[in-house]
């Protein structure tokens, strides 16, 4: 892991312009939470690369901490976000010998891996693994039906969704709930490749809600949802 770790500041610099890994410490050691195996704990700072698409899939990887995206990018350099991760989300599967996606920071985030040869050796961590992927099918299934059918203003809406607790409506007894702050990790561009839309046409949907008064918009990178509901009819699931 120390090998990837050094490789990764020099590759991370030179091929995407982005910061390298923090080295203070870059690796400690850790067991997982059944004590089977021993994985290997790395920050990382924002924007870092943890692996790239081609890269030999032999570690596991799990978000302690921070937002990881995973993307693929095509040959002309348009870039799709597959997956948006957080902290217990376990990443870095393959059924075949290399990466088939990137995996980038969005936030500074801590970051255990484990090799994968002693995951498939562990059958408590392999149940964790088992329920984890479960509920990733199921968010991937529900990207699939957004880019596949929403429109662009339900996409944005959806994605804030995502970030309001139980990811739910509130009762109209819950009226402290009918508010909600979010803070983004992610610029427009990569909000625009997880959505599949240009970064001017996720711009005009986050004009509209703010011109519907559901939310308002004081930051770059916060924004204060108004009317849980009213964002929630806007997903096209309401």
């Amino acid at each position: 892991m120390k090998q990837l770790v050094e490789e990764r500041q020099g590759e991370t610099a030179s091929r995407c312009g982005h910061t390298p890994v923090l080295h203070a410490p870059p690796v400690l050691p850790v067991q997982d939470v059944d004590g089977e195996i021993e994985g290997q704990r790395v920050r990382f700072v924002q924007h870092a690369l943890i692996f790239l698409e081609g890269d030999p899939a032999d570690r596991i990887f799990q978000v302690v901490d921070g937002a990881v995206m995973l993307y693929k990018l095509l040959p002309d350099g348009r870039r799709q976000v597959v997956e948006l991760l957080g902290p217990g989300d376990i990443f870095g599967l393959s059924f075949k010998p290399v990466h088939d996606s990137s995996a980038e920071t969005l936030s500074p985030a801590l970051v255990t891996s484990y090799e994968r040869s002693a995951v498939e050796r562990s059958p408590h961590f392999l149940a964790r693994l088992n329920r984890c992927v479960q509920s990733q099918i199921c968010a991937l299934h529900e990207h699939a039906v957004l880019l596949g059918r929403k429109s662009a203003l339900e996409r944005v809406a959806s994605f804030l969704m995502r970030f309001v607790p139980l990811h739910t409506c509130p009762t109209h007894q819950d009226r402290e709930q009918m508010l909600a702050t979010v803070r983004l990790t992610m610029t427009r561009q990569e909000i625009a490749d997880y959505l599949g839309l240009t970064i001017e046409t996720v711009s005009r949907a986050f004009s509209e809600l703010r011109r519907r008064g559901v939310v308002s918009i004081e930051k770059q990178d916060e924004v204060k949802i108004n009317h849980v509901c009213g964002i929630c009819r806007l997903t096209g699931t309401h």
